[in-house]
């Protein structure tokens, strides 16, 4: 897994004629871990979701490897996305779930489950591929969306509030292994987070949204 340069620059974006961005610039080294702080509401997940392309900006440009991808389609864009929620399928086994990437980039079945095994094992879920997801406990959801995210070896990752919702000592032993699996893949990321202490544990950087917001 390799990392990704992104630059972020002018980018706005409004709903209902309130404006959300304002003129949002930002860069992000390859391998680097960014995390982006501000309030609920402040427009941090939906400039994720800019970056992501699912959210096409009203003005401004995104860049990854200086390439302009502002109009590129999701899929083309090598990006991971971990959810608040984490948007499991609950009809599909922990495995499947995990190997789903892999089967929409029609790699074929003995090596995605293959794959999907191994990344379970690094997320400490060795053995429990079977399972159903609606049986799985918060902890054990965000690990397999974590794993779901990085099996696809994405360039960029993008994590929206990922360790929320959980007891203190849960949330503070996933920080500790959501910044070791970052480091080892060597992938760029992007967090948002409210959170000031995790966001210094886990990320090289941290910016707050209103620090880069009209930077004409």
């Amino acid at each position: 897994m390799r990392g990704a340069d992104v630059e972020l620059s002018g980018i706005s974006v409004s709903f209902d004629g309130t404006t959300v961005l304002d003129h949002v610039s930002l860069s992000v080294t390859t391998g680097e871990v960014v995390a982006l702080l501000g309030p609920s509401g402040g427009g941090k997940s939906t400039l994720l979701r800019v970056v992501a392309g699912i959210i096409a900006p009203d003005s401004g440009i995104v860049r990854i490897d200086g390439v302009d991808v502002t109009r590129t389609p999701t899929h083309r864009r090598g990006i991971g996305m971990v959810f608040q929620d984490n948007q499991l399928f609950p009809h599909r086994s922990t495995l499947d779930n995990v190997a789903f990437g892999l089967k929409m980039a029609r790699v074929g079945r003995t090596e995605r489950q293959r794959q999907a095994g191994d990344w379970l094992a690094r997320v400490g879920l060795d053995g429990m591929g079977s399972r159903k997801v609606t049986e799985l406990s918060g902890g054990e959801a965000k690990r397999v969306a974590l794993a779901r995210t990085l099996v696809n070896e994405p360039r960029l990752v993008l994590l929206d509030e990922p360790l929320t919702g959980l007891d203190l000592k849960l949330h503070n032993k996933l920080v500790d292994e959501l910044t070791d699996l970052l480091r080892a893949t060597g992938a760029t990321a992007l967090l948002v987070t409210h959170d000031v202490d995790e966001a210094a544990a886990i990320a090289d950087r941290t910016v707050r949204l209103d620090e880069i917001q009209n930077a004409r």
